[in-house]
């Protein structure tokens, strides 16, 4: 009888009948945090070689990208499917990854033994597989490198697809034995710093099948910007990152696929096609992955402008999102907030690949370092409180020196570029008649007042030359101590003695070396910058020769950001040529005025209009240079590894 009634409970059972009755509340707890049961010294490692269905080395065969796998053992003897987190990148022998730089390194039989970064360590311990991918014509895989393009972003598609059953793997780099992924489940969570996490934004704009959530830390969301602004050049072309990261075989058989970026990518500064593939914000609306965004708010190499256009298309097409904003430079997480970041970004793997129902979905959405290791929270990013406001520029006391208000301004302001000098350099003389610049400040402020968002500037110039190029920031006058973010190691010191995030393997350790918050006092911050090429004003993708002695308005578009200029500070906008190491000079040099009463800003401030108070009886302190902080040098810097 005992047995009937099991079988009949069995059979009745939600699981077991064919026609139940409503499922009533859970009676179980649910788990809340994946543990560590699970071996990661005898985890399962190995290669597959994932077929891409493009052949860029033009050899007459699809191409293969090599994809290294650790996963727990004892799953696969259980039956039990797992989850993947997933690192797709190019620098795993180039250039190595994270804070120390590590490599993959195999065995005598070709066989993985160490996988960068602490992913595996922390997680395959937890039921997870972690799966390190070779972008093509990378490392071991065959193609090759487009930066950012079809065959970058199929190269981890494809992946996902084979742990989906879409796709063919084999067990090596030119045999024809197949090989699947039973042991997964096919949900899969992409992670990765600068390159890597551009990969993971280009893989989501797929709306690929099993991609259930991203977390680009410091990454690209449209090529063009990482190389443009409106027309004036940032960084040198996108050639030399190919050949930079490519496997000196792809290199010898890939100049044609290096040809084709160079006539794609014209210094001028013109959108092309070659752009548009690589373009990320539009394809949004296709994000069907949950998406967690990670960004220095001085991330001076890939530029706070392309978290902010990709967040806000994010928000547009309703796709989950959460957000952090440190106050470094190009920094992973794992080197500025370690133990809240590993804690948080387990709760997010958690919940997002395993259904773990442990709250993180309800809580505030943005985590903003305010002061080093001083972060504060909000419900939703940008507050909803947050208001585009009109801040017109208008004539002072003297030259170049003007002040910052509500009302519009009278006259012009003259300037000369001088590619010599740049933001630093402007800022600090702020309160200056000097001839390169034109400076305008607001009084004291009354209270504290919060910028959040992306900020615009449109000014309406007249050049005496046929080139000219552009910049716009802003500016926080008063003393702070920040995070050292224009130091080489932008914002943190690494320091010898190390701390163990999981378990370690032979070959594989878990330990890494800590770090802590470098700091700097400031008589200023700067904190979001602009720039353009004159000659795009009537084109966002085009440009044109200027006339000589005719007025151009252009917009210039400021990196978004999140920063409180506290009560007594003044805010600042600066007008200037050049931006010295962050933008390129134009052909010419020119001298640029300013029409005042055709320029304005308009910033995202919390509480609107309203939330500018100033004193007007405050005195009007000198702004001086930054105390002991040199200006980032990052024109020769890559997206990836420590100063990428």
């Amino acid at each position: 009888m005992a047995a009937l009634a099991a079988l009949l409970a069995t059979l009745l059972s939600p699981g077991g009948a064919a026609h139940s009755a409503p499922r009533g509340p859970k009676t179980y707890a649910q788990p809340k945090e994946s543990r560590p049961v699970y071996s990661y010294a005898d985890a399962i490692r190995e290669s597959v070689w994932v077929d891409t269905r493009i052949d860029g080395d033009a050899d007459g065969k699809t191409d293969r990208v090599a994809v290294d796998i650790v996963r727990p053992r004892e799953p696969a003897a259980r039956g039990r499917k797992i989850p993947v987190i997933m690192d797709a990148s190019p620098y795993y022998s180039c250039c190595g990854r994270g804070n120390e730089s590590q490599k993959k390194t195999y065995d005598a039989n070709g066989d993985p033994v160490q996988f960068p970064l602490y992913y595996d360590n922390y997680f395959v311990p937890r039921g997870y597989a972690f799966v390190a991918v070779d972008l093509a014509g990378t490392n071991r895989s065959y193609g090759c490198v487009d930066v950012g393009g079809r065959s970058d972003v199929q190269s981890a598609k494809a992946v996902v697809d084979w742990l989906n059953g879409r796709a063919r793997g084999y067990t090596s780099r030119t045999g024809e034995k197949r090989t699947d992924a039973r042991w997964t489940n096919g949900r899969t969570g992409m992670i990765g710093k600068s390159y890597d996490g551009t990969i993971a934004n280009g893989v989501a704009a797929t709306g690929v099948e099993g991609l259930e959530t991203i977390v680009p830390i410091g990454a690209i969301s449209s090529w063009y910007d990482y190389y443009f602004a409106k027309g004036a050049p940032l960084q040198g072309g996108p050639e030399w990152l190919s050949d930079y990261v490519e496997s000196p075989e792809a290199r010898a058989r890939c100049g044609h696929v290096q040809q084709r970026i160079i006539d794609g990518s014209p210094r001028s500064g013109d959108w092309t096609p070659l752009w548009t593939e690589r373009d990320h914000v539009p394809d949004a609306r296709k994000v069907k992955a949950s998406v967690f965004v990670v960004h220095g708010l001085q991330d001076l190499n890939v530029r706070t402008k392309h978290f902010g256009q990709w967040w806000d298309a994010l928000a547009d097409a309703g796709v989950q999102r959460k957000i952090w904003l440190s106050q470094t430079g190009h920094v992973d997480p794992f080197d500025f907030r370690r133990a809240d970041w590993v804690r948080t970004l387990h709760r997010w793997f958690d919940h997002e690949l395993l259904g773990y129902r442990n709250g993180i979905d309800r809580e505030p959405m943005a985590d903003i370092e305010r002061a080093p290791d001083r972060w504060t929270t909000d419900r939703t990013w940008p507050p909803r409180a947050t208001g585009s406001t009109a801040l017109r520029p208008a004539k002072g006391t003297a030259p170049g020196v003007g002040t910052l208000g509500t009302r519009p301004g009278k006259g012009t302001e003259t300037f000369t570029d001088d590619r010599r000098l740049g933001e630093t350099d402007w800022a600090a003389t702020i309160d200056s008649a000097t001839p390169a610049k034109a400076g305008f400040t607001t009084r004291p402020l009354a209270r504290d007042l919060r910028v959040a968002g992306s900020s615009r500037v449109t000014v309406t110039v007249t050049p005496t030359t046929r080139t000219a190029h552009l910049s716009a920031v802003l500016v926080d006058l008063g003393p702070d101590t920040i995070r050292d973010y224009a130091h080489d190691d932008e914002g943190i010191t690494t320091l010898p003695d190390r701390g163990c995030w999981g378990q370690s393997a032979p070959g594989d350790s878990a330990c890494f070396k800590n770090t802590e918050a470098r700091t700097a006092a400031v008589d200023y911050t700067i904190f979001s910058r602009g720039w353009a090429d004159l000659g795009n004003h009537a084109s966002d993708q085009q440009g044109e020769p200027l006339t000589p002695g005719k007025p151009y308005t252009i917009t210039l578009d400021l990196a978004a950001g999140d920063h409180v200029v506290p009560k007594g500070h003044r805010l600042a906008l600066i007008v200037g040529g050049t931006d010295r190491n962050l933008i390129q000079p134009p052909a010419d040099t020119p001298t640029l005025t300013v029409d005042l009463a055709r320029t304005v800003a308009r910033v995202p401030l919390v509480g609107g209009a309203k939330a500018l108070a100033t004193n007007p009886h405050a005195a009007t302190p000198r702004a001086s240079r930054l105390d002991g902080v040199a200006p980032p040098r990052l024109i020769d810097r890559i997206p990836g590894g420590r100063t990428s």
